[in-house]
């Protein structure tokens, strides 16, 4: 067998394909997100402080009016997020119009209690000047205005139609209940629910079917399969909003998914393309461990294995042992920060939702960090991570700041681009600014702890982060956590699982160990700190 060309080694071979597949895979989802936008116009406009952006297909016609589409998106979502729903029905001949209510997306104003009643009357208002704006287009029907709204922005938009009869007609999605809506009122509501969202919102659909039966034309639509976030990119959901609308060309098929296709397109682009990154701007590991601090009872020349038992301790990496007490450990302490963020002021932060969960993340990191530190015995763990000494030296130390900038900066934009082109707002407005660093830090102690527990080995990352996701998820329901945590955790979960891929990479190459908790703060931090809601 020959041996590798010293020019060409396998590793570099590697990352150059790598490099490669992640262009052609960038350009791919540029072009699908391209193509998504055939054939609409956008304008973004600003009315009473509400950001808003209008979406049609060609150029208004004079003398020809057409239904006007009002669409209100979620809790924690934006107008980003209900995009592919305005894309139907403009394609359908309707003007659509989309909308950031306070708190949200590019709105910098605060939601007031947010999450709960209190806020009624703010997304009220912001829904009238909606409605307001998009009557006032030359183009639209003003007798043809017709609502959509998701969860939160469901039972805004059947609210204000229960007080407005000019309303033409309502659609509800994942309605969270139905209890204030009178009898009959409003007249024309089309219900959607996921058939795999949790059973109170089909009970909510249900219910306000049956109230309205009598009156007016009422239908309740499951679609099969989905929850309560991808029922808004379901095909079926975009079919029965597009015949609910009054006329419109029934023939348009909808294409609810190029958006979300092109984004994981690009999120898998920047997600390859940190392997050819870090090879760029990373030093080698060369072959063998990193010389580590042994233990007081060996001697400084001595070969310390890292399976080997701490003094007192008990060698985490045998199995089934150690992995059930890396469990049965990442269990106490992660309830431990559970129960400590519930009492927490964590309500101040003007991040509804996050600053619990940073909150959550700053307390569980706290706890590795300092049981790693002070108990190394329980974790198994007595030893840092095996990799490569970095050389001491200003060119070192120069090397080592310019990969940090660009590494860091790349998984900003990893995060934050596709997430923003294919799913939901990620643009840091007014307050975020300054809690987008809060955040960070919380994740980056947490990610720091894990990497320290950790010890180098993906399984043992792996375990702790799903029993950080379990644990939080079980916070909800047990009352130590706000309920709408639990819609998050499918995202904050995604996050963590993808830190600990880019962890895993970057672990082959000579850098510090604290680089993949930093770079993991800004993969985790910048959602949480751009997507969920300012109150």
């Amino acid at each position: 067998m020959s041996a590798p060309s010293p020019h060409r080694p396998p590793r570099t071979r590697t990352a150059v394909l790598l490099a490669v597949l992640a262009a052609v895979a960038a350009g791919l989802g540029t072009l699908v997100l391209v193509r998504a936008d055939a054939g609409l116009t956008a304008r973004q406009v600003t009315v009473g402080g509400v950001p808003m952006t209008e979406v049609r297909a060609g150029p208004p016609t004079p003398g020809v009016r057409r239904p006007g589409v009002v669409i209100a998106h979620g809790f924690a979502g934006s107008a980003q997020l209900m995009r592919p729903i305005a894309d139907t029905v403009a394609r359908r001949g309707a003007v659509a119009l989309l909308f950031d209510f306070a708190g949200h997306g590019a709105n910098p104003a605060r939601l007031p209690g947010a999450g709960s009643n209190t806020s009624a009357a703010t997304l009220a208002a912001d829904l009238d000047a909606a409605v307001g704006y998009l009557r006032s287009r030359p183009d639209v029907d003003a007798d043809g205005i017709v609502l959509v709204g998701h969860s939160m922005g469901a039972g805004a938009v059947t609210r204000y139609a229960t007080g407005h009869p000019e309303i033409a007609r309502t659609v509800a999605i994942s309605l969270p209940e139905a209890g204030e809506l009178p009898p009959g009122r409003p007249t024309e509501l089309l219900l959607i629910v996921g058939g795999a969202e949790f059973p109170a919102f089909r009970r909510a659909a249900d219910d306000a079917a049956r109230r309205g039966a009598s009156t007016g034309r009422r239908s309740a639509v499951v679609v099969p399969g989905v929850e309560h976030i991808s029922v808004l990119f379901a095909a079926r959901t975009h079919r029965e909003i597009a015949d609910w609308l009054p006329g419109g060309d029934g023939t348009v098929r909808p294409r609810p998914i190029a958006r979300l296709a092109g984004a994981a397109l690009l999120m898998f682009a920047f997600g390859i393309g940190v392997v050819p990154m870090a090879a760029l701007l990373l030093p080698r590991r060369a072959s063998g461990r990193r010389p580590t601090e042994p233990p007081a009872d060996r001697e400084p020349d001595a070969p310390v294995p890292i399976d080997s038992p701490a003094p007192g301790g008990t060698a985490l990496s045998g199995v089934p042992f150690g992995g059930l007490l890396l469990f049965a450990l990442a269990v106490l302490v992660a309830g431990v920060g559970a129960a400590v963020a519930a009492v927490l002021p964590t309500a101040r932060l003007p991040l509804a939702v996050g600053g619990h969960v940073a909150g959550f993340l700053l307390v569980t990191g706290v706890l590795l960090v300092a049981g790693q530190r002070w108990r190394p015995g329980w974790f198994g763990v007595f030893q840092p991570p095996p990799s490569t000494p970095v050389p001491a030296g200003r060119r070192a130390t120069a090397r080592t700041a310019v990969a940090t900038l660009a590494l860091t900066g790349y998984a900003v934009l990893a995060v934050a681009l596709p997430i923003h082109l294919g799913l939901t707002s990620a643009l840091p407005v007014g307050a975020r600014w300054w809690l987008l660093p809060l955040v960070a830090g919380a994740c980056l102690l947490f990610l720091l702890g894990v990497e320290l527990v950790a010890a180098g080995r993906t399984g043992r990352h792996l375990l702790v982060v799903a029993v950080t996701v379990v644990v939080l998820t079980a916070s909800t329901m047990v009352g130590l956590a706000p309920g709408f945590v639990v819609l998050v955790v499918p995202l904050f979960a995604l996050l963590l699982g993808w830190q600990a891929a880019w962890a895993t990479v970057l672990r082959r190459y000579a850098s510090p160990r604290w680089l993949p908790a930093v770079l993991g703060a800004a993969l985790v931090g910048w959602p949480i700190a751009t997507t969920l809601p300012l109150s």
